[in-house]
């Protein structure tokens, strides 16, 4: 198609998950229930670390962090799936579309870093735990969240950028419930090798490159517990990485599985599916995953509800 053909997308049109109303409105209802438990989830967790002074230590640092991301992250796809669901009117502008994308994509590499953060924790904690408080600073534990958005924010910028300026010639229907990378694509017109260039540099420093940063903190932590001669030391220790090996594995599985693809491989139907895990169920499962396996955060939990019974 001739470059003067192309026509300038000023809104997009998001068609969801089904066209059927009745569909629709059971959609709606599962969507407001999962929204509605991942805000108060990650509220919750995030209450409970600030209320007690005994998890005021690096590592509910940075589950309470992430627990915000998660709440931020909710929200930026939240809303905008009900809308979807249960509105006729389907249009985003194209400054919303933008605006959507880029906050979805920075939050998202944004929590592959800070994942990376925990592992490397986790390391220092089971590694050296005397010298532990000393090793991760209150300075050191902050720097390392800012990064993860710094560097998760500027790639943002990068795919936001050069996603924004393909030619969508085609149409202006996005086959899925948020603008997402995989159904713009299939809009532009043309996708250029300098295109997928890019998307494999924003996988490899995003994706990769903290994966790899996960997996050798957990080599360095099974090396760590070799040392330990106590068989019931050793599973104490390593219990402590569970919660995080459970967000670790359920994220990256569900990211890479969509991500790690050419573009021209993309399978919208199935694509949307594993969009809903990682965007609306992930930011719900964290919360559960590191209150229900922690014994110290149930203790708060609990000693919360007994206050709240003599009030």
């Amino acid at each position: 198609m001739d470059e003067k053909n192309y026509t300038m997308v000023k809104e997009f049109i998001l068609l969801g998950f089904t066209t059927d109303p009745w569909l629709q409105r059971v959609l709606f209802d599962i969507f407001l229930v999962i929204y509605t438990s991942s805000l108060l989830g990650n509220i919750t967790l995030i209450s409970l670390i600030c209320a007690d002074s005994q998890l005021h230590t690096p590592m509910y640092f940075f589950i309470g962090n992430l627990s915000f991301l998660d709440l931020w992250y909710a929200s930026v796809y939240g809303p905008q799936i009900l809308m979807t669901c249960i509105s006729d009117d389907k249009h985003i502008s194209f400054a919303g579309c933008l605006a959507q994308f880029f906050f979805s994509a920075g939050l998202a590499y944004t929590e592959c870093y800070l994942l990376a953060a925990m592992a490397y924790d986790r390391y220092v904690a089971i590694s050296n735990p005397l010298l532990y408080s000393q090793a991760m600073s209150p300075s050191l534990c902050v720097s390392l969240v800012a990064a993860a958005y710094f560097s998760g924010f500027v790639n943002s910028v990068i795919i936001t950028s050069e996603t924004f300026t393909l030619s969508f010639c085609r149409n202006n229907v996005i086959d899925d419930f948020f603008c997402d990378l995989p159904p713009l694509v299939k809009l532009a017109c043309d996708v250029k090798e300098s295109y997928q260039a890019m998307l494999y540099f924003i996988l490899a420093s995003n994706v990769i490159t903290p994966a790899m940063l996960i997996l050798a903190s957990y080599l360095f932590i099974i090396a760590a517990l070799l040392k330990i001669r106590s068989t019931q030391g050793c599973l104490k220790a390593f219990s402590t990485c569970g919660s995080h090996l459970t967000a670790v594995t359920l994220y990256y599985g569900s990211i890479l599985f969509i991500y790690s693809r050419q573009s021209t491989s993309y399978a919208l139907e199935r694509d949307k599916v594993v969009s809903v895990f990682y965007t609306v169920v992930i930011p719900l499962l964290n919360p559960l995953i590191y209150s229900l396996r922690n014994k110290d955060v149930k203790d708060t939990l609990r000693k919360m509800l007994d206050r709240a019974k003599f009030l």
